[in-house]
């Protein structure tokens, strides 16, 4: 049986709330004769190094409990190392949990960070920022903005933060190149760079992506009005987004996006400021994760 190391963020809209919950996992793991240690984050990107010390120490199967920000955070300090990387999702919304089956029920979860098998997936680094699902410019980094300084989040949360967001904001034209050196300027109201095949709560980007594939795809959106935007955010739950007049996509390892000046992007649902020139970069299996048997 592996050594594992939970590393929780009680600030998490999830674990917040619900102050009890880490007890219950604490009572489920010691039930289940688990060799396992627990660390609780004190600050931003302390998930990060709280990871790598339990990778310098023998853990082999790092567990982020939380949302989206501590996944990536404890991905950032599991990456190209021997050990694995394991959920129990608590945010709201768990793109790449789900894409990867890592979703339902805590006990779920945890059953397969103890029984599940280890999968190399690729990540990506954006601007010199780490990725494991998505990244984006444009809208949708402008609302993860918004959405992470909100003292409550969830879905609807999540929608009605956009809609608000939605009349004010005004799309922009990038430069998008690639290996190849071919160059493509797309006016867009969000441009997505994903791994897997979804956002989160089963919005879905780039239908039938995959996370070890050895290519990200690349989507950018139009910009459009209230009607079309509706039918758009339709096809992210039902049909493929790429099909949709306007849309631009593209497939590769390497993307640039040039913009007009230097703002946030998102990685994984978190904002990080980034230049005019951001270098996609797409590293091939570089994390192991706990995924069901």
């Amino acid at each position: 049986m592996p050594r594992f190391c939970f590393i929780f963020n009680p600030h998490s809209g999830f674990n917040r709330r619900k102050p009890g919950f880490i007890r219950k996992v604490r009572d489920w793991v010691a039930g289940a004769g688990l060799d396992a240690e627990f660390r609780t984050t004190e600050r931003p990107h302390h998930a990060t190094e709280l990871a790598r010390d339990a990778v310098a120490r023998g853990c082999e199967r790092i567990v982020a409990i939380g949302g989206d920000g501590t996944l990536n955070e404890v991905a950032c300090g599991v990456v190209h190392t021997p050990a694995a990387l394991g959920l129990v999702p608590c945010g709201s919304g768990n793109g790449l949990g789900r894409h990867l089956g890592v979703h339902g029920s805590w006990r779920r979860a945890l059953e397969i960070v103890r029984d599940g098998r280890v999968r190399p997936i690729d990540t990506g680094v954006a601007g010199g920022h780490r990725f494991c699902n998505v990244m984006g410019v444009g809208f949708d980094a402008e609302i993860a903005r918004r959405f992470n300084n909100l003292p409550s989040r969830g879905f609807r949360t999540y929608l009605r933060t956009g809609w608000n967001a939605f009349f004010g904001y005004r799309p922009e034209t990038y430069t998008v190149r690639t290996a190849d050196g071919r160059a493509t300027a797309v006016t867009a109201f969000l441009l997505s760079v994903a791994n897997s095949d979804q956002y989160g709560n089963n919005a879905r980007i780039a239908r039938g992506a995959a996370v070890d594939d050895g290519v990200f795809d690349l989507v950018a959106i139009p910009p459009s009005g209230a009607i079309r935007a509706i039918g758009l955010l339709r096809r992210m739950f039902a049909g493929d987004i790429r099909r949709a007049p306007g849309v631009f996509s593209a497939q590769g390892s390497v993307f640039t996006i040039v913009r007009r000046a230097p703002d946030v992007i998102h990685v994984d649902g978190e904002t990080r400021e980034a230049g005019t020139e951001i270098e996609v970069r797409l590293e091939a299996g570089s994390l192991n994760f706990v995924v069901p048997a």
